[in-house]
């Protein structure tokens, strides 16, 4: 997916959820966890749902990119991987195409590059489509992030402590009493797994979970297989801005009777504030004064 989706925030991974239906938490080492200080079901419930009110919150703030940010994305798949340079504003996300497989782009294809990157600024147009999408995306994140309060039971399963902060682990199971809205949201009443929390933020840390059986969605057009995972990881990168840090996907299924398989993993890094009014073509000038050949300038 595209536009701010590839920003992979807390928000918009829940919109791959939605999409993809798996979770499964792997990567780095777990905490150890303690289970000697327990909560009760409704103190985790409630500890969960404010936590997921704060994420709400701070969604709405990221879609009209209040606190701009320049990052890198480094994207690897089975046969590729490539490095881009993202810059958000209120206009959309603008992206430059920085190596491919751990080179430089060869001349031809940084010539291609910059032609696209002319063509985005000579026309407006296309970057209010990319906005749109942009948008779009984030209103079906929205309705995902909106009802996992009320689409799972939570419990508390233990206190760790991770690079020396407090964070609360719950499992979570499909609510039976869930009546999915949407068909978008139908898709929850087959997850489970495990949710993270900053205690002392209430932010979301880490989300983990697995599809637990096969799952026809959108009336039978698609279809998902048991298994399929996703990681999400998210820490604040500065300045009390919160990003997803980390992003696994792997996921089979179906989808108008054609095979659809993902397998990718994304780190995002370098994160440096913006101003807040910067405009895309602004981002545009200052995706081209990063230096071809790798890019070194602002690592």
């Amino acid at each position: 997916m595209a536009g701010r989706l590839d920003a992979v925030r807390i928000h918009f991974a829940l919109f791959i959820l939605m999409a993809w239906a798996g979770l499964s938490l792997q990567g780095q080492p777990a905490p150890a966890v303690s289970t000697s200080a327990g909560l009760t079901p409704g103190q985790a419930q409630a500890l969960v749902e404010r936590a997921l009110a704060t994420e709400s919150a701070a969604a709405q703030e990221l879609s009209h990119a209040a606190h701009p940010m320049r990052y890198r994305l480094h994207k690897t798949s089975p046969r590729l991987s490539s490095t881009k340079a993202i810059v958000e504003t209120r206009e959309g996300d603008v992206a430059r195409l920085l190596e491919i497989n751990g080179q430089p782009l060869s001349a031809e294809d940084e010539q291609k590059e910059q032609e696209r990157l002319n063509a985005l600024e000579a026309n407006p147009g296309l970057q209010q489509h990319r906005k749109q999408s942009e948008d779009s995306d984030a209103a079906r994140a929205m309705k995902v992030l909106r009802v996992l309060p009320s689409a799972f039971l939570y419990d508390f399963a233990g206190t760790a402590t991770a690079a020396g902060t407090t964070v609360e682990k719950f499992s979570f199971k499909p609510n039976p009493r869930f009546d999915p809205p949407d068909l978008e949201t139908g898709v929850l009443t087959a997850i489970a797994g495990e949710i993270w929390i900053d205690a002392a933020e209430e932010r979301v840390v880490r989300l983990a979970g697995s599809l637990q059986q096969d799952k026809n969605i959108a009336l039978g057009l698609a279809e998902l297989d048991k298994g399929g995972s996703v990681e999400i990881e998210q820490a604040d990168v500065g300045g009390r801005q919160w990003r997803i840090v980390h992003l696994k996907l792997k996921m089979n299924g179906r989808v108008l009777f054609k095979t659809k398989n993902s397998d990718s993993v994304q780190d995002y890094t370098e994160f440096v504030a913006l101003p807040a009014d910067l405009s895309y073509k602004q981002a545009i000038q200052m995706l081209r004064a990063l230096p071809a050949a790798g890019a070194q300038a602002g690592r």
